[in-house]
């Protein structure tokens, strides 16, 4: 393939993966239908805080409330709500721009690791097509940039290490060289701030770095050990400032870890086997039954995708056991495959977990176009080229048919998706957005046993952020009283207002 086609065939994979994740992320109009279709009360807290933040002029490292969330990403949806307002798809666009980020690197690592353009090409393709990528790019939440910052990361940890530090006659080429490690490091420190599974990549890149070191030994090559050392220095001075608030606060750094933990059941270790199986099971059996991360019990694989994947697997499998340490993409590959699967194994709460397993998702998808390389190889043993290339252009049409037809057509239109992002919530945040400024606003806050936060409900959080009226100067600007349903009951029977129930 040459070079101008590979450019084409990666904008092609780009425009694909751009299209999914941000077409109907807004309504066109005021009445319009957009996906998700409401806001779900986390999402709405990040906007919250980060509003307050933002009109305090006190941006944080870390934000306490909601069980504790890395500051970065929300400080950058701060951004987009200052540029776009109090909208569902401000507070989602950066997760839309981060899952584009990740296709791009996606096609970047798997290049580096199997040297092959056909299979970097595929990866970035069944990533960009994937619903359970697809999925958290167009939701408001942290964790994605998790695969975002580790995919570059360890792309530009393996070209760091790869390259090499002979003949750079000229100074241009020294800034190149030495430009690789300081932002690889930045990038993959930057994870840290990203979500909590994170805190396990460590192991991941001190097993790559151990590969590299062991197979260059045996080649009698030397180990870039200034490179790898500049790369490990910018990582950890990145990483310091929320290393420091974590010493500074351990109780943050837990969150709520401890309380779902494995370990605090009566069985541990039957439970600990039963995640395994639960979670390994997520990708070709039965998936996320949570309305919010998934099309409830779908496996997180289409069943093309999921059998390239175990295909795909085998091959690693194979190929380690020939030729052992010196097959470095697939330990790397299944390293981090099993590495990240230990943050969700050790979670005793709403197995199998999409959301908690996002770090997985890209060594699923580069074994899955490993697999689906494989399997095409063998096709051409027996179908004519011409049939071969009819048929892998039919299976691309599917792939993108197959994830507009299941996200924007099934999901969208579920009612259970509807509950779970808490539409009633967004279609009564605009009746009140709609009502005259000067107009006394009495709303009454449904009964809830759930998680406070300043005095109200959690679930309230969507309205108060579609409305802006988190602070309190926001509600006396807007003439808007939240009230429990005790209050209620003490108001006059004739109010100088409207009375509007949640």
């Amino acid at each position: 393939m040459n070079r101008k086609h590979v450019i084409t065939a990666l904008l092609s994979v780009l425009i694909i993966a751009s299209f999914l994740r941000i077409y109907n992320l807004m309504p066109m109009d005021k009445s319009g239908s957009f996906s998700p279709p409401g806001l779900y009360p986390d999402e709405a807290m990040n906007g919250n805080n980060v509003v307050e933040a933002m009109a305090n002029n006190d941006l944080k490292i870390f934000y306490s409330e909601n069980f504790g969330r890395e500051g970065l990403f929300l400080n950058i949806q701060g951004l987009s709500i200052r540029a776009f307002g109090h909208t569902p798809w401000a507070l989602r666009l950066p997760s839309a721009l981060f899952g584009i980020f990740t296709v791009l690197g996606m096609y970047f690592l798997a290049k580096q690791l199997y040297s092959s353009e056909n299979l970097a090409l595929f990866s970035a393709f069944l990533l960009a097509t994937s619903f359970w990528h697809v999925h958290f790019s167009r939701i408001g939440f942290r964790a994605i940039m998790a695969p975002a910052f580790l995919t570059w990361g360890v792309y530009l940890f393996l070209k760091t290490l790869n390259q090499s530090p002979h003949h750079l006659k000229d100074f241009k080429r020294k800034i190149l060289h030495w430009l690789l490690p300081v932002c690889g490091g930045l990038i993959y420190g930057l994870g840290f701030y990203s979500y909590i599974a994170y805190r396990a990549t460590p192991s991941l890149m001190m097993a790559i770095a151990y590969l590299i070191f062991r197979n260059f030994r045996n080649e009698n090559r030397a180990f870039p050990m200034k490179e790898f050392l500049v790369f490990t220095i910018v990582a950890v001075l990145t990483t310091l400032p929320i290393g420091i608030y974590f010493l500074q606060h351990p109780a943050d750094f837990f969150g709520r870890t401890t309380g779902i933990s494995v370990f605090n059941s009566p069985s541990p270790i039957f439970d600990l086997g039963f995640n395994v199986v639960k979670t390994l099971g997520m990708f070709n059996v039965v998936g996320d039954f949570n309305w919010r991360h998934n099309l409830a019990g779908s496996p997180q694989l289409s069943l093309s995708v999921g059998i390239f994947f175990l295909y795909g697997i085998w091959l690693a499998v194979k190929k380690i056991r020939r030729e052992k340490l010196a097959a470095i993409p697939e330990f790397a590959v299944l390293g981090w495959f099993l590495i990240v699967m230990l943050p969700v194994i050790i979670s005793n709460e709403g197995l199998p977990h999409a959301l908690r397993a996002i770090l997985m998702i890209p060594p699923v998808f580069v074994l899955a176009a490993s697999g689906g390389i494989g399997i095409h190889d063998l096709f051409k043993k027996h179908l004519k080229p011409a049939g071969l290339k009819y048929i892998t252009w039919l299976f691309f049409l599917m792939l993108i048919l197959e994830v507009y037809a299941s996200y924007f057509m099934i999901w969208s239109n579920r009612i259970e998706a509807k509950d779970s992002f808490a539409y009633q919530d967004y279609l009564l945040a605009e009746q009140i957005n709609s009502l005259p400024l000067q107009l006394k606003k009495y709303i009454v806050v449904r009964d809830t046993q759930g998680i406070i936060q300043r005095d109200y409900p959690i679930s309230l959080q969507s309205v108060l952020f579609l409305t802006d009226t988190f602070s309190a100067e926001k509600r006396a600007e807007k003439n808007i009283s939240y009230i429990t349903p005790e209050q209620f009951k003490n108001l006059p029977k004739k109010l100088d207002g409207m009375l509007i129930k949640l």
